[in-house]
């Protein structure tokens, strides 16, 4: 008769998800809670105020505000997607800002040990003006960062 070793325990026990609500971040999730069973995660969600600012008609140099009435009704919208998403173990929490800064600020705050975080296919010009939310987050976290791909559908 063999014993069997015990199954080795993952040293991720606080695991945050940048959640964006597309298919590549609920991806992301579904791999945190498959390859991390027995971790805690926090769903995190950054609402880009950028998208609702509207361009300076002055022509000036100050930068463009925020639109409030949209930027609540974005702000609601997402908690109640994050509702619908998050599983009643899991801890959500809703921001707004910069994606990158926001999960990165969450994740220093609540002492994660990881960040599980989806990438997004784009063209090239997408990227080299946009950059990738995900390379940034890599770049600039001092803790792991698991980046998850969907695989493309033929």
């Amino acid at each position: 008769m063999t014993q069997h070793e015990p199954a080795a325990t993952s040293s991720f026990q606080r695991i945050l998800v940048g959640v964006d609500f597309s298919e590549s971040s609920t991806h992301a999730l579904a791999t945190a809670r498959t390859r991390f069973p027995g971790a805690t995660l926090r769903l995190v969600h950054v609402t880009d105020a950028r998208v609702t600012a509207a361009p300076d008609l002055m022509g000036g140099v100050s930068a463009a505000m925020p639109d409030p009435t949209l930027l609540h009704t974005l702000e609601d919208a997402d908690a109640a997607r994050m509702t619908q998403l998050a599983r009643p173990d899991e801890e959500t929490e809703l921001m707004v800002g910069d994606p990158v800064t926001g999960v990165l600020d969450a994740a220093g705050r609540w002492s994660a040990d990881l960040i599980v975080v989806g990438t997004h296919a784009q063209g090239a010009l997408e990227h080299f003006f946009l950059g990738s939310t995900a390379e940034k987050i890599v770049a600039r976290s001092p803790i792991p960062v698991l980046t998850v791909r969907r695989e493309d559908r033929a």
